[in-house]
C-alpha cells in the first residue's frame, strides 16, 4: 500500500490594514479582516495537522485604523503584526504599500514579527543582502514533508514611493532574483515542495499567454510560472484579483484584498524512493462568509478601535451647497465641486498655479453638509504627499493625452470607461483632472490626438515653456504609466499627507462653498 500524506497552505494578500469586521466608510458590519480570518485559521488548524500559514504583503496600510495608529499610537505594538503573531504566521513578504509610512514604521513591524519576512529582491544597497529578512526558509512539518518558501516583491516600488522611504534600499528585478533563488534552493537544499510568494500579479492572460498590460516589470507572475523551472506553487497578489489556475505545472492563485477572502491550497504527497513526491495539488479562493470574528482579538483591539472611531467622528467643517458625488463617471466627465476642492487644497499647500488630481475610486461619495474625518479618509484613501514638478507644455499635453485614454466609445457610440482601466483591476485613480489650465478632450479622436485645446491664463499653452505643477507623489514618480513625469525637476515637496492637508484646509476656513470652475470638457 502506497504511503500518503497531505499538507494545507493558507495565505492572505493585500489585507491593507483590515482588522475589524466593518466598513469604515459606513461603519456597517462586513465579513472581512484579520479578526475574522483568525477564527478561520484556528478552525483549520484543528482540522489539519500539517498546515502552513503565509502572508503576501500590503499588510499594514490601507484603513483609517492604521492611519490613526501611525499618526497617534506608533509607540505601541503594530496591531497587524500582533494579530499575525497570534494567528501563527510562518512567513510574510513586504508589499509595495508597506513602505508608505516610512522605513521606521516598516522596520518596527519587521522587528515585532515572530515570523520571518522573505525579501530576496529587496536588498541593502551597500551589502547586497536582503534588507528585511531571509531570501528563503525551509519548513519541516511533523509528517516529515519539507517545504522551501521564498519571497519577492514587485521591483516597481521606486516608481511609486517617496525616495526617503526607500533610501539605502535596492529593488532587484523580481523575476531574475526568483530564478536565481530557485536555482540556489535546488542546488543547496533538501525539500519536497517549493512555494514562491510574489507581491505582484499577472501581466498576461493565464490561459492564452496574451499580454494584458504594458510590460513594465510591475507584474511578472506569468513569466515566473512559465519560465522558472521548479516552482510548485506561486502565490500572487497586488492586483486584488480572485484567480486560480495552472501555468505549465505551476499552481497559481491570488485571493483578492482587504481580507474578504483567502487562498487555500491542498497538496497530497506519496512516498516514492525514500522521499515525498507531489501527487496532487489544488488551490481555491474562499470567502470569510459566515465566520465570526475572534472575540479575544476584538477585545484587544477595543481601545485603538474606539480611539479611531472618535477620530473619524471629529467634526472638521461644513459645506455650503452640494458636494455629494452621485455618479462617479459624470464627476470625471464634468468638473465636480469635490474635485475643485482637492485642487484648491493642493494649490494652497504648494503655491503652484497648476494642479492635477484624480477621483481615486468609484466608492468616493464627496462631502456631506457637515464634514467629519471619516468623510475625508473615505474619499482620500491613499497616504499620498505632494510634489511640485517643473513640466514643459509638451509634458502637460502628453499627460492630458494619457488621461484621455480613460474614455472610449461603446457599440452605440456612447462614452464609457476604457476596459484597460477596469481589467485586471479598477484603476480609476489613473485618470487625472487638471486645474489652472483650460482644456478640451474629444473621445472619438484617434489616440494621441484626443486633446483639442489647452490654454493657460487665456493663451495657448507654450509647448516649450516650463510650468510648476502640483500632484501627488505617486503620479510625480510616473505611477500609472505617466512616464512624461519621470525624472522631471522637483521644485518642492510637501511632506504632510493629503488627509492632513484636506482636514487642515477645511478646519482653517470652517465653511467651504461648493463651487465649480468649468475649465475642461470631455465630449464624444
Amino acid at each position: 500500500m502506497t504511503k500518503q500524506t497531505t499538507i494545507k497552505v493558507l495565505y492572505t494578500s493585500d489585507i491593507h490594514g483590515s482588522v475589524m469586521p466593518i466598513n469604515y466608510g459606513t461603519n456597517e458590519k462586513a465579513e472581512l479582516g484579520l479578526a475574522t480570518y483568525a477564527t478561520l485559521v484556528q478552525k483549520k488548524r484543528q482540522e489539519n495537522e500539517h498546515m502552513i500559514v503565509l502572508d503576501n504583503g500590503d499588510l499594514i496600510q490601507g484603513t483609517p485604523l492604521m492611519a490613526h495608529y501611525v499618526k497617534n499610537h506608533a509607540e505601541k505594538p503594530n496591531p497587524m503584526i500582533a494579530i499575525m503573531n497570534q494567528i501563527g504566521l510562518d512567513a510574510g513578504v513586504p508589499g509595495n504599500h508597506e513602505f508608505n509610512f516610512g522605513k521606521a514604521i516598516l522596520q518596527d513591524a519587521v522587528d515585532q514579527s515572530n515570523y520571518p519576512w522573505l525579501s530576496a529582491n529587496i536588498v541593502d544597497e551597500k551589502t547586497g543582502k536582503p534588507y528585511f529578512g531571509s531570501p528563503y526558509i525551509i519548513k519541516t512539518l511533523s509528517n516529515g514533508v519539507k517545504v522551501a518558501i521564498t519571497g519577492v516583491t514587485t521591483h516597481y516600488v521606486p516608481n511609486w514611493e517617496t525616495p526617503e522611504h526607500i533610501q539605502g534600499i535596492q529593488f532587484a528585478d523580481a523575476f531574475t532574483t526568483l530564478k536565481e533563488i530557485v536555482k540556489e534552493i535546488q542546488s543547496n537544499e533538501d525539500y519536497d515542495l517549493l512555494i514562491a510568494l510574489y507581491h505582484g500579479g499577472f501581466e498576461r492572460d493565464m490561459e492564452t499567454g496574451e499580454v494584458t498590460e504594458n510590460l513594465t516589470g510591475e507584474n511578472q507572475a506569468y513569466e515566473m510560472a512559465d519560465k522558472i523551472d521548479g516552482i510548485d506553487i506561486l502565490l500572487t497578489g497586488h492586483q486584488h484579483r480572485n484567480v486560480t489556475g495552472t501555468i505549465r505545472d505551476c499552481l497559481v492563485i491570488q485571493p483578492g484584498n482587504n481580507g474578504e477572502a483567502y487562498g487555500e491550497i491542498d497538496v497530497t504527497f506519496r512516498w516514492e524512493e525514500d522521499r515525498w513526491v507531489t501527487a496532487t495539488k489544488q488551490a481555491n479562493v474562499k470567502t470569510l462568509e459566515g465566520v465570526p470574528a475572534d472575540p479575544i482579538i476584538l477585545k484587544e483591539m477595543e481601545e485603538l478601535e474606539q480611539s479611531t472611531q472618535n477620530w473619524l467622528d471629529e467634526p472638521i467643517g461644513e459645506i455650503q451647497g452640494d458636494m455629494i458625488i452621485r455618479d462617479p463617471f459624470q464627476a470625471r466627465v464634468r468638473k465636480h465641486p469635490f474635485i475643485e476642492l482637492v485642487q484648491k487644497v493642493q494649490m494652497d499647500a504648494s503655491g503652484a498655479a497648476i494642479s492635477v488630481t484624480a477621483l481615486l475610486g468609484n466608492e468616493a461619495t464627496g462631502f456631506p453638509a457637515k464634514i467629519t474625518m471619516r468623510d475625508i479618509v473615505t474619499n482620500y484613501k491613499f497616504p499620498n504627499t505632494l510634489v511640485v514638478l517643473s513640466l514643459t507644455g509638451e509634458d502637460i499635453k502628453q499627460a492630458l493625452e494619457k488621461s484621455a485614454e480613460y474614455f472610449t466609445l461603446d457599440a452605440n457610440g456612447d462614452m464609457t470607461v476604457n476596459p484597460d482601466y477596469l481589467i485586471p483591476k479598477p484603476e480609476h485613480y489613473n485618470y487625472d483632472m487638471w486645474e489652472g489650465i483650460e482644456y478640451s478632450i474629444r473621445v472619438s479622436n484617434p489616440k494621441g490626438s484626443k486633446v483639442e485645446s489647452i490654454t493657460y491664463r487665456g493663451k495657448p499653452l507654450d509647448m516649450e515653456e516650463s510650468y510648476d505643477v502640483v500632484m501627488n507623489n505617486y503620479r510625480a514618480s510616473g505611477g500609472g504609466d505617466f512616464d512624461m513625469f519621470k525624472d522631471k525637476p522637483v521644485v518642492k515637496e510637501i511632506q504632510q499627507d493629503m488627509v492632513e492637508l484636506i482636514s487642515n484646509y477645511i478646519e482653517e476656513r470652517g465653511m467651504i462653498e461648493a463651487r465649480v470652475t468649468n475649465n475642461f470638457s470631455v465630449e464624444v
